[in-house]
Formats: structure tokens, sequence, C-alpha cells
């Protein structure tokens, strides 16, 4: 199983911060570090030195989508933030990005493992690509 994690935060949100998150998500739900595949974030948060960091400790890629690239996914979402969209033109950061890395990566067959968890200044959530069974 691969695991995609998408995250979202506020500006200046340390690399501990979404790190204490994603270890604590994996852990209560028993799943393996080893999972993760890949972290993306909407890119508007590119210039974020958190994620970035995050990445580099974990030795994972980190994608960036557009609001457009993100937008397709909204009717997956397992929660809709009209304040998320007035900031950044997507109505679910994590989520939306979690399932776009995972279906760029892993098949058109993605979709959410995890529903977004907020934990101060971030926001996780994780997806993958189950096999097809076609």
């Amino acid at each position: 199983m691969q695991l995609y994690a998408g995250l979202g935060c506020r500006r200046g949100c340390p690399a501990r911060e979404l790190a204490a998150l994603l270890q604590q998500t994996l852990f209560a739900h028993h799943l393996p570090a080893s999972a993760l595949a890949g972290l993306a974030s909407i890119d508007l948060k590119a210039g974020e030195p958190g994620l970035h960091e995050l990445a580099r400790q974990l030795g994972l890629p980190l994608v960036f989508f557009s609001a457009a690239q993100l937008a397709p996914f909204e009717s997956r979402l397992s929660h809709r933030s009209p304040t998320a969209f007035a900031l950044s033109g997507c109505h679910g950061v994590a989520e939306s990005a979690a399932l776009a890395l995972a279906e760029q990566r892993g098949g058109a067959n993605a979709a959410l493992r995890l529903p977004r968890t907020v934990q101060g200044a971030a926001t996780l959530a994780l997806a993958w690509a189950p096999p097809f069974d076609g």
C-alpha cells in the first residue's frame, strides 16, 4: 500500500508541527510510515519552509498543485471549507492535494484513506490508490 499525504498549513508552520501531526495520525490508524510515497499541497504553499523541511527529513517528494488542478476533486472531499476557498481558491487543500497526488502517482482509482485532520496550524489528509478489481 502506498499512501500520499496532503498537507495544509498556516504561514510559518514549522516542520516539527507537521511531522507531529503526520506521526500521530499514522500511529493512531496503525499505518506504517514506510507506506508514505509522497507529500503534496497547494502551490500557494510552495514557499513554506516547514513543508520543504518535512519532505527533506522524510526523504519524500513534495508536489504542489494549483487550485485549478485541485478543483476536480471537490466532489470527493469530506468537508468543504468556504474559508479555505476564500483564501486559496480550493475548498479543501489537504484532501484535494492528497487525492491529486495519489491519482497522479497511483492511478485514477485514488480515494481518501483518512479525511482531513487538523492540529494547531497544520492539516493532513491521506489518500491511496487501491488496486483496481476490474
